[in-house]
């Protein structure tokens, strides 16, 4: 096991890497210039001199990989340089924002997991039934719609029609964080839950629900002691690639109902061409998925002891 590890978080080196490298190099290859992006901004009409001091104040005037290493460095040191736009450190900026993206990840799994998982049971249960049909018609339409859709739909009845929520969020509060976790739980719900369904169906097709059925054990018992616990390892894998995606792509959704978080930010750092920013959300993305990842391999030895892990022996 520990080997196992050892191996996996070496194996992340080189990847980390290869991620920095590559997003460093797209941005820079974008055909954008930051530093003319700024002075638009202001709206102000400026000499050539001016600007070339700008790009050699930021160090956009020195050679590609000179700059890479330059950043790379400073980033193995926990220093990911400065706002272009802003003139602020971007990690303090950066970790600012979290606190918002984390509530939004929290409460949006909660209710993935409130709706998926029981939904997903019942269509089982229920096959070929009309709740099955129900359920995945419902399934069939969620998937169907994408997250600024869901977003747009929500925001209509439940803040213009029946002002219940905010259409704008007011900090981190349980009214402000509803809709946007709500669409994105509608969202990966209806995704999951068919695959919660399927999981299901797979371990009530097996011969022990038979033989338990047969001795007379009630299906309830079978279902939420067997069953479930059988289908314990995908239901975790799903929730934790949840988590994953949900940390690192909700940029849509927290722009829409203006959630102050990280993908707000990175869709503003994007919008105004603030490299260091983009940069700082693109390792951020890099470094939980890998993790979430890892985690979950390693989480399978314990929720299954009969899975091996690099080649363990039994």
């Amino acid at each position: 096991m520990k080997k196992y590890v050892l191996k996996r978080l070496l194996q992340l080196i080189p990847i980390l890497l290869i991620i920095t490298f590559l997003s460093f190099g797209m941005m820079r290859l974008a055909g954008s210039d930051a530093v003319l992006q700024k002075m638009e901004n202001t709206g102000m009409v400026v000499s050539q001199e001016v600007i070339d001091n700008a790009r050699a104040e930021l160090g956009l005037d020195k050679p590609f990989l000179t700059q890479y290493f330059v950043w790379l460095g400073n980033l193995l040191t926990g220093d990911m340089g400065t706002s272009y736009i802003s003139g602020k450190e971007v990690l303090p900026t950066f970790l600012s924002k979290l606190p918002a993206t984390l509530l939004l990840t929290a409460v949006s799994i909660f209710l993935t997991i409130v709706i998926s998982i029981p939904l997903g049971i019942l269509a089982a249960v229920k096959q070929n039934r009309f709740t099955d049909y129900l359920i995945r018609v419902c399934s069939f339409l969620g998937n169907s719609m994408p997250n600024f859709f869901v977003a747009l739909l929500l925001m209509y009845f439940f803040s213009i029609r029946m002002p219940i929520f905010p259409v704008i969020a007011n900090g981190l509060s349980i009214q402000s964080v509803a809709l946007p976790s709500l669409t994105l739980a509608i969202a990966m719900s209806a995704k999951y839950l068919r695959q919660v369904r399927a999981a299901v169906l797979d371990e009530l097709s097996k011969d022990y629900v038979v033989g338990a059925q047969a001795r007379g054990i009630r299906f309830s018992v079978t279902l939420w002691k067997s069953v479930l616990r059988a289908c314990l390892v995908t239901i975790f894998t799903l929730l934790t690639l949840s988590i994953g995606s949900l940390l690192g792509g909700t940029a849509i959704v927290e722009s829409i109902f203006l959630w102050d978080g990280v993908g707000k930010l990175a869709v503003d750092a994007i919008n105004m061409r603030d490299y260091p920013m983009i940069q700082a959300y693109v390792m951020w993305m890099a470094i939980i998925y890998v993790c979430v990842n890892l985690i979950t391999d390693l989480s399978y030895r314990f929720l299954d002891p009969r899975i091996r892990l690099g080649g363990e022996e039994a």
